[in-house]
């Protein structure tokens, strides 16, 4: 199931990295790819896993950089 995540003021490239790698860690996650320049994060994700995935993306995110706003 492909979804695709909104990081409202995604400060960094480095920040983008940090979230990439930590959400490729989920389980469920098949993959994962967040570009810095359009604030947004694609996934590739297992079907009937959506909400918890996107629950701990929502953590990860906030955890990295307080600042960004995660829109599904």
């Amino acid at each position: 199931m492909k979804k695709t995540i909104q990081l409202l003021d995604l400060d960094c490239a480095n920040c983008a990295a940090k979230i990439e790698d930590a959400v490729r860690k989920i389980a469920g996650v098949q993959s994962v790819n967040v570009s810095f320049m359009s604030q947004k994060m694609e996934l590739d994700i297992e079907e009937g896993r959506s909400d918890a995935i996107v629950k701990e993306v929502m953590r990860i995110a906030r955890k990295v950089d307080s600042d960004i706003t995660v829109v599904v």
